[in-house]
């Protein structure tokens, strides 16, 4: 795992927390699903970043 993949794999859990704290104190869904969307994005970057896929 390099340092690329680390980087958007925790930052992409850290949008995750984000977006789930922000759905739990009941903020607009706008901005829960904007951080859910980047998360996802961020997740998947980092997971095919791996260097298991070659």
């Amino acid at each position: 795992m390099n340092t690329a993949s680390t980087f958007l794999i925790a930052g992409g859990l850290f949008l995750a927390g984000g977006a789930y704290s922000f759905a739990r104190q009941g903020l607009p869904r706008g901005v829960v699903v904007l951080l859910g969307i980047g998360s996802a994005l961020c997740l998947l970057a980092g997971v095919l970043r791996l260097e298991v896929w070659e």
